[in-house]
C-alpha cells in the first residue's frame, strides 16, 4: 500500500493499469501499488487524458463535473465567478464545480437578435465582437432595417447590434439635416434661341424616410432631374431680356411646379434660386457695347440739359442788364475789377480828366 495526499482545492482520479477506477478528494488515501493517481485544479477546466464518456459513467464523479455542449450553430461565452473569460467554439467542454464558479451564456448564432443576457460590454470584447454586426445611426440620420432583402423597420437614432450568420443584413441611412444640391453650368436656349449657361441651387429635406428609401431608388438623383427640368422649362418661356429681368422668380415658379413630384419622393423643398447666368463670350461683349451706348445716351442728355440751363441763365442775366442800366454798370465795374487784377497799369487817353473819364464809365448819364 502507499499513501497519497490531495491538497485542498484539488481532485484526484484514480488509474488502475492504465484504466480509470474512481475519484478521490482532498484528504490522505491510501492506495496499492498498482494503482495511480492524477492531480487536477478544481479552479480550473478539466482536460482529461482520456474519453470523457468513460469518465462520466462514474456517477460520483459526475457529479463533481460541468458538462458544455456547443453545437455547430452555436457559441457559448465562457464566465468565471460572474466574470468574462472565454468564448467556446463547437465542441464538448467539462468543467470542475468547486471554489471557481463557472457560468455560461449560450448564444444562437442561427438568430440575429442579441439575447438579452449578454451585458453590451461583454458584447465589446474583441473574442465577442468578431460574432457581432454593428450598425450606427447618428443623432441627425433615420436608418431602414432590411432582413434578408425584406423590410423590417424603421430605425431611429442610435447603435445597434446583430448576430453574424447566414441571414443577409443592411441598413440604409438618410441624412435628415437640410441639404443643398448644386445644378452647375446648364446648357439652355432661351425663347430667342440665346445659349446660355446656368449655376442653380436648391435647398431641401428629408421628410419622410420611407418615400425617400424605401418607395424610390436614389431619390437625390431624381429630384436633380426634376430640378433640371423645371429650370428647363422656366427659361425657355422667356428671351434672354426677359430671363435677366426676371431671373428672381424663378424660386416660387419651382417650388410650385415641384411640390407634388417632390412629396412623392419624400422630401421638402426649403429654397432654390438661380446663382448665375453666364452669357457666351460674343453675347456678352454686344450687351457690353449696348450698356455702353446707354451710358452715354445718358451722358449727352444730361449734358444738354446742363447747357441748355446754362444757356436759359445768360438770356434771364441779359434781360435783367437791359432794362436796368444801374445793374449794367455794376455788371461793367465787375468785369473792370477783373481785368485790373491781370494787368499792371492802365492808360486812358482824351482830353478829359482821369476823374471826368472815371465818371463817365461808373455814373449813369439821363436818357432826358
Amino acid at each position: 500500500m502507499k499513501r497519497v495526499i490531495v491538497d485542498t482545492g484539488k481532485i484526484g482520479l484514480v488509474f488502475k493499469r492504465g484504466n480509470y477506477n474512481r475519484v478521490i478528494t482532498e484528504g490522505i488515501h491510501w492506495l496499492s501499488f498498482f494503482e495511480e493517481v492524477k492531480e487536477y485544479d478544481m479552479s480550473k477546466p478539466f482536460y482529461p487524458s482520456v474519453e470523457l464518456n468513460i469518465l462520466l459513467n462514474d456517477k460520483n464523479l459526475a457529479n463533481y463535473l460541468t458538462v458544455v455542449e456547443v453545437k455547430d450553430h452555436e457559441i457559448v461565452l465562457q464566465l468565471e465567478n460572474g466574470n468574462f473569460k472565454n468564448v467556446l467554439v463547437p465542441g464538448r467542454y467539462s468543467y470542475w464545480n468547486g471554489a471557481t464558479i463557472f457560468s455560461f451564456i449560450k448564444v444562437d448564432l442561427s438568430k440575429i437578435d442579441i439575447p438579452e443576457n449578454i451585458d453590451l460590454n461583454m458584447l465589446l470584447r474583441k473574442e465577442v465582437i468578431s460574432y457581432v454586426r454593428v450598425y450606427i445611426v447618428e443623432s441627425f440620420e433615420k436608418g431602414i432595417l432590411y432582413i434578408d432583402g425584406r423590410f423590417e423597420k424603421v430605425l431611429e437614432a442610435g447603435i445597434y447590434y446583430f448576430l453574424k450568420n447566414a441571414t443577409v443584413i443592411s441598413v440604409t441611412k438618410a441624412d435628415l439635416r437640410q441639404l443643398q444640391m448644386e445644378i452647375s453650368g446648364q446648357e439652355i436656349l432661351t425663347k430667342d434661341k440665346a445659349a446660355i449657361r446656368v449655376n442653380f441651387f436648391t435647398q431641401y429635406k428629408v421628410v419622410d424616410i420611407m418615400k425617400a428609401l424605401n418607395e424610390n431608388k436614389d431619390f437625390d438623383k431624381q429630384l436633380y432631374i426634376l430640378m433640371q427640368l423645371a429650370l428647363r422649362e422656366f427659361i425657355g418661356t422667356f428671351t434672354l431680356d426677359e430671363l435677366l429681368e426676371k431671373k428672381d422668380s424663378v424660386s416660387d415658379y419651382v417650388l410650385t411646379c415641384l411640390k407634388g413630384k417632390v412629396e412623392s419622393l419624400g422630401v421638402e423643398i426649403k429654397d432654390c434660386g438661380i446663382k448665375d447666368i453666364i452669357l457666351p463670350g460674343e453675347v456678352k461683349e454686344i450687351m457690353n457695347q449696348v450698356l455702353i451706348a446707354q451710358k452715354k445716351a445718358q451722358a449727352n442728355i444730361i449734358t444738354r440739359r446742363e447747357e441748355t440751363a446754362s444757356t436759359r441763365s445768360l438770356l434771364n442775366t441779359a434781360k435783367l442788364l437791359e432794362e436796368n442800366e444801374v445793374l449794367f454798370k455794376l455788371k461793367e465795374m465787375e468785369y473792370v475789377e477783373k481785368i485790373a487784377d491781370k494787368i499792371n497799369s492802365i492808360s486812358l487817353s482824351g482830353g478829359n480828366h482821369l476823374g471826368d473819364q472815371l465818371k463817365d464809365i461808373f455814373i449813369p448819364k439821363n436818357k432826358g
